[in-house]
């Protein structure tokens, strides 16, 4: 045999065994329930979405998906918990994406690193913030409300300190000379409560979790943070036209798995949450709270991640905010 053909066969024999072995990972797996994590309390945009997409990825996969969540540390605890996990496709991470991307500039000290720890499988939504006060507030725009902080404490509920909303909050009371206190909470939901309650004012929300408090009453919507009106509140004025120039914020939910999760298991997770998240069925019933479907393939997520985290490095100087 010749050195040519001793080539040749090393080189279909390397074809083969690759071919044989990414198919066979993605044929084995799932053998076991996979769990969705979500680091926050239960009825905030994420658990929302997690619980739309779990049942149809437990169809499709033919295995039981199941939606915990693990709220603690401004989203951190739960996050942590996928960071470390085995990397085979069993746990996943359901998150604000915003949100995540903004921990290593906030945090001085984090016992993971999204950046390294962490790789996307998937966009799957984004709604933008409302800003919203309880009924009770004597205001019924961004002007009013600005004018009222200054004669009336205020607090304004945030999701964490450090996170989106609360950044957003941030921006928008440096912009127009607001005053107000921030009141963190473990999630959305907490602080949704807590503001239709009247324990506090003001609240910076996604539009997915908020939404249904606005047309049932029980908030009163004052902006919406997108750069035009959102369609399902046409009458809401951006928060840009109310003097902020160039506002614009949101919440990106994102599907996660632990840094080297085998490639086939990611490219049949994408596949799968893409298929689901764009279906009618699925995209109506978001679409109906204010989230727009909107996907990403793993090296778009890669790389919107990495713009995401270099943005909010600089809001975050900016802003001064920092934790421990």
């Amino acid at each position: 045999m010749t050195s040519t053909h001793r080539r040749q066969l090393l080189v279909a024999a390397t074809s083969l065994l690759a071919a044989g072995t990414l198919p066979a990972a993605a044929q084995d797996w799932p053998a076991k329930p996979i769990r969705i994590v979500v680091p926050y309390t239960p009825g905030g945009s994420s658990d929302i979405i997690a619980r739309a997409i779990s049942q149809p990825l437990s169809e499709a996969l033919k295995q039981t998906v199941v939606v915990e969540n693990k709220p603690g540390a401004n989203g951190n605890t739960g996050t942590d918990l996928v960071a470390k996990s085995p990397a085979d496709g069993y746990t996943l991470l359901l998150c604000d994406v915003g949100a995540l991307a903004i921990t290593p500039s906030v945090y001085t000290k984090l016992s993971f690193d999204p950046g390294k720890d962490l790789q996307g499988v998937g966009m799957l939504a984004y709604s933008p913030h409302l800003l919203v006060v309880h009924p009770s507030v004597p205001a019924n725009n961004l002007k009013e409300l600005v004018a009222l902080s200054k004669t009336t404490p205020l607090n304004f509920a945030v999701t964490a300190m450090g996170s989106a909303p609360h950044l957003a909050g941030v921006a928008v009371q440096e912009a127009v000379g607001a005053k107000w206190t921030y009141i963190p909470y473990k999630g959305g939901s907490q602080a949704i409560q807590d503001t239709v309650g009247g324990q506090t004012q003001v609240l910076m929300n996604g539009m997915l979790a908020t939404l249904p408090h606005v047309q049932s009453g029980k908030l009163k919507v004052l902006g919406v943070s997108r750069s035009a009106r959102a369609a399902l509140l046409p009458q809401v004025p951006t928060i840009a036209e109310q003097g902020v120039k160039g506002f614009e914020s949101g919440t990106w939910q994102g599907v996660l798995a632990p840094a080297g999760t085998p490639p086939a298991v990611m490219a049949r997770l994408a596949a799968e949450l893409t298929r689901i998240i764009r279906s009618p069925e699925v995209r109506s019933r978001l679409s109906a709270q204010g989230a727009e479907v909107y996907t990403m393939s793993p090296p778009e997520f890669t790389q919107f991640f990495a713009r995401e985290r270099a943005k909010w490095a600089v809001v975050v100087q900016q802003s001064g905010v920092r934790l421990d």
